[in-house]
């Protein structure tokens, strides 16, 4: 197996790395309700996605 013949010091190794971070998802309004959905998903509260209903809610009693 291949040995590395220096120390990788922390700060080289954290450089490299700087690049993998999370990021926030992108939200945008429900065309048919308002509410705030992610991207490419159904709308929880209404079940809409691109102005078609794709989920029907049952009625809560």
């Amino acid at each position: 197996m291949a040995h590395p013949k220096r120390k990788i010091s922390k700060t080289r190794r954290d450089k490299r790395r700087t690049h993998y971070k999370a990021t926030a998802p992108t939200m945008a309004s429900c065309q048919n309700c308002g509410s705030t959905i992610q991207y490419h998903r159904v709308c929880g509260e209404c079940g809409y996605y691109r102005g078609k209903l794709a989920i029907e809610k049952e009625a809560s009693t």
